[in-house]
């Protein structure tokens, strides 16, 4: 079995700077929960594309007599958010269900209700703050109105990635019930220190690789995660 290589984010072989995880849906996550890990994976595709697009929105804004600042913003959002909501906020799921992590179910239940707070101001359109939102956008028809039509556009993808993300979070939290996890379990994980069990052993395996003469698998825990899905989603 040949040593896995980090494959994201997917980059061009002539530069230097090489992808930071590994990701795999088919292989390490179980059968029953890879529609879920892949919707939360389009999700964050979802909202980077978002910023994006804000991005040209807030071009339109300022345009059309906006202030120069919320372009400026709407950069730093771009650049700041996109990446460390992957790391942030989907990895902690993917592990979690990679790995049945009490302690990495809690961190993505932390960190992604934040982000959900973020994505509501986001969507609200407060002026001066880099976002289309409603408020920014509704108050500029009466300046422009081909640059709030543009503004519009990201005012419904903002409005609609805070609803999925609030359907992710209450999707994610009755699975994690279902199996039985609790506040109580991450903090065994995080006294006992197996909440890092599964990278660890993750990197014992690939030490490991290279010298066998043999193939072997990475060693996870034996416990896979086992939620209990009563809905479809």
């Amino acid at each position: 079995m040949a040593d896995r290589v980090n494959n994201f984010p997917p980059l061009p072989q002539f530069m230097r700077i090489k992808p930071c995880f590994y990701q795999n849906i088919e292989e390490e996550i179980p059968a029953p929960h890879q529609q879920l890990v892949r919707r939360v994976y389009t999700l964050w595709m979802m909202y980077s594309g978002t910023l994006c697009i804000n991005v040209i929105s807030c071009i339109a804004w300022w345009a059309g007599g906006g202030n120069a600042t919320n372009f400026g913003f709407s950069l730093l959002w771009l650049i700041l958010f996109s990446p460390c909501s992957y790391a942030c906020w989907f990895r902690p799921l993917y592990k979690a269900f990679r790995a049945d992590s009490s302690f990495n179910f809690m961190a993505f239940f932390f960190i992604f209700f934040l982000q959900c707070v973020l994505a509501l101001i986001q969507a609200i359109g407060i002026p001066g703050w880099g976002t289309c939102g409603w408020i920014a956008t509704v108050t500029f028809f009466s300046t422009n109105m081909g640059s709030a039509i543009v503004m519009l556009i990201t005012t419904v993808l903002f409005t609609l990635v805070t609803a999925l993300m609030a359907l992710v979070i209450i999707k994610v939290h009755r699975f994690y019930r279902g199996g039985g996890g609790s506040l109580e379990r991450a903090q065994e994980e995080w006294s006992t220190g197996l909440w890092k069990s599964a990278p660890v052993r993750e990197a014992g395996f690939n030490a490991v690789a290279q010298t066998a003469q043999g193939p072997s698998l990475p060693q996870y825990p034996a416990a896979v995660p086992s939620y209990p899905d009563n809905s479809h989603w």
